[in-house]
């Protein structure tokens, strides 16, 4: 017997797929938001300071920030503030990150606290827009993701509780 319409799963299907469509978008505006108020979010908000977006002043090694190896102190591992740092991952980061090498919407954080340091790490997920202006790994990250990295605001203690977070993800003890 020949099939002239669509099949009972092709019609499920096709009235799922909006449904999930606006699930997706939905999980993915709340968790690039300001969302919840993660742990440690208080009084330590960051002053920002950064450079003119201008190639010829990027430091590949440290990015474009406050941040430098005089005030991220990673000599020891703190499970506590890793502990943070995965809940406040859970809220504003993992909807487009994985811990492993995958990408989702963004790149995978397998291997990231390897490939870059840890005040490079700090300076980008605190002030995206003006490393991505400017570095050009980033600018290919962009080609291949199609979505710039939102500024999450994470405070100073946040972005280095998620650091150690994924710290512990490559292995940190």
């Amino acid at each position: 017997m020949k099939q002239t319409g669509p099949t009972k799963n092709e019609k499920i299907m096709k009235n799922l797929k909006p449904l999930f469509l606006s699930a997706f978008s939905a999980a993915v505006l709340f968790s690039c938001g300001e969302g919840n108020k993660s742990a440690g979010e208080g009084g330590d908000k960051k002053e920002v300071v950064v450079a003119d977006s201008n190639p010829s002043d990027y430091d590949p090694q440290r990015g474009i920030g406050k941040w430098d190896e005089s005030n991220v102190d990673v000599s020891s591992f703190d499970p506590a503030m890793a502990a943070t740092g995965k809940k406040i991952a859970e809220t504003k980061c993992t909807s487009c990150h994985k811990m492993t090498g995958e990408r989702l919407v963004g790149p995978g954080w397998e291997g990231v606290t390897e490939r870059h340091k840890p005040y490079w790490i700090m300076n980008f997920i605190t002030e995206p827009d003006p490393m991505i202006d400017v570095d050009p790994k980033l600018q290919e990250q962009l080609e291949l993701c199609l979505v710039r990295m939102p500024n999450q605001n994470l405070t100073d203690a946040d972005a280095r509780a998620v650091l150690e977070f994924m710290r512990e993800n490559d292995g940190a003890k």
